[in-house]
């Protein structure tokens, strides 16, 4: 599942795309928002929270896209063949006299008015990639922390039902991979920064979040805040992973083979791996 950094690198692709120009065609090929036309309305940005995308239009109106597992979003010259999105996968097209911009495999889209994203976003945990992540007192660092000793002093946070919400608590505690892949305590991280992040500070990933100092819990955030933000600077693939997808193959640091293992309950489960000797329980 594409990243806050490949979503934080999407966004800034589409804003430079769109914002500031008049819809001159618009598909949203999606039966909840089959009937909306967005054709005339102008972009006035296209932000990223965690993993989420948010068009934005000058009638106060939202597109929320999520890429899921293999989602994406292209750029190419309106008038080209690459604008002429045809195919099968094709989700959803904004396009203007310069560009058109087309949205494949996406995994949700919602028109929703701006003022009421929060229904679509208000579960989620502070975004690690916003702007004011380290300096909001109200909706950064501090309050993801508050929000992972919630979680961890009532057994883990709520267990998501298949359908219609949360329902009930964890029963075996909240393990910092569990916690900083469920989205709602920080949002954005995913397998590969949650296994990194844990790594480079040297934690067994199913020591328990009660265990971690506030002080030891920040800088784990600040650490895969700074491997995302080196991701979106130099280029999204090109950062050397250490332990994600190296199973089997030795450590950077002690050549130790890294092992994998599971976090999550099924059916939530994802593969979290890490080096044995270097992140000890």
């Amino acid at each position: 599942m594409p990243e806050g950094d490949v979503v934080k690198v999407t966004a800034q692709r589409l804003d430079a795309a769109l914002r500031g120009r008049a819809v001159e065609r618009a598909e949203l090929r999606w039966p909840s928002a089959a009937s909306v036309d967005l054709t005339g309305r102008t972009v006035v940005e296209v932000r990223p929270y965690a993993k989420h995308l948010l068009a934005r239009f000058d009638d106060g109106t939202t597109l929320h896209t999520h890429l899921r597992m293999e989602g994406q979003w292209r750029v190419a010259r309106t008038g080209t063949v690459g604008a002429g999105a045809r195919g099968t996968d094709v989700r959803a097209v904004l396009a203007n006299e310069v560009w058109t911009c087309v949205g494949e495999r996406l995994g949700m889209l919602d028109v929703v008015r701006t003022r009421d994203e929060h229904v679509l976003l208000g579960h989620l945990g502070p975004d690690v990639l916003a702007d004011d992540f380290l300096s909001s007192p109200d909706s950064g660092v501090l309050l993801a922390l508050a929000r992972l000793r919630g979680a961890a002093a009532a057994g883990g946070f709520p267990v998501q039902a298949t359908a219609g919400g949360p329902t009930g608590t964890g029963s075996r505690g909240l393990p910092l991979a569990d916690a900083l892949l469920d989205q709602r305590g920080v949002a954005g991280l995913g397998t590969i920064y949650t296994a990194e992040s844990l790594f480079a500070q040297g934690l067994w990933p199913w020591t328990q979040v009660s265990d971690v100092s506030d002080r030891d819990l920040e800088a784990l955030l600040r650490t895969a805040r700074g491997q995302m933000l080196r991701s979106v600077a130099e280029g999204v693939g090109t950062v050397r992973r250490h332990v994600h997808g190296r199973a089997r193959r030795a450590c950077h640091r002690c050549g130790t083979p890294v092992a994998v293992a599971r976090a999550n309950e099924a059916p939530f489960e994802r593969p979290i791996f890490y080096c044995p000797s270097c992140q000890k329980p």
